[in-house]
């Protein structure tokens, strides 16, 4: 018994080391995946057509008698819905349910390719953003674009039960008072 208790950790010691190695990676580089939906060289610091896009998520969610917590892998999606044209991304940024930044994914703007898209994932054990958490997108292009279509997919587990959760973007647009 004591022998294949020790074959089934030993034989799940190169996936664990793989995953290991792939958080280390998109630690140190978020868009390592989808580097072939990106444009290389240099983007424009402003653009004539610009908006924002809100995507709520979940890293965590309170179930049963409140004191259960599902821990979800959150994986952000930016698909450049243009056939023609590319997409530049101005900000990827991650708020917790207080409204704090936990972290900017872009360090400078990034163009994706026509039909590209870019993948932001968050590790299931990263609960820093809670169950309140979303994602800021800030997107552009240097003349009309599709708009992108932009959600968020969260996937988690808990006993012997599968969750699965999409959260679409929503483009922020400010509402003001109604003139007299």
């Amino acid at each position: 018994m004591r022998t294949s208790a020790l074959r089934g950790c030993l034989g799940s010691l190169p996936l664990l080391l793989w995953l290991t190695a792939a958080q280390a990676q998109t630690a140190k580089d978020p868009l390592a995946a989808s580097r072939g939906a990106l444009i290389e060289g240099t983007v424009a610091a402003t653009s004539p057509v610009a908006a924002e896009t809100y995507v709520p998520t979940h890293s965590s969610l309170v179930a049963g008698d409140g004191r259960t917590r599902i821990d979800f892998a959150v994986t952000l999606s930016v698909h450049n819905a243009s056939e023609t044209r590319p997409l530049v991304l101005r900000r990827i940024d991650y708020f917790d349910g207080s409204g704090r930044l936990v972290q900017r994914y872009l360090t400078a703007p990034v163009a994706v390719r026509p039909f590209g898209t870019v993948e932001i994932f968050v590790a299931k054990n990263d609960v820093r953003a809670g169950t309140g958490a979303n994602f800021v997108v800030g997107w552009g292009a240097d003349g009309p674009i599709a708009e992108p279509v932009i959600e968020a997919v969260m996937i988690g587990d808990f006993a012997n039960q599968s969750y699965s959760l999409v959260s679409p973007g929503r483009r922020i647009e400010i509402v003001a008072p109604a003139r007299p």
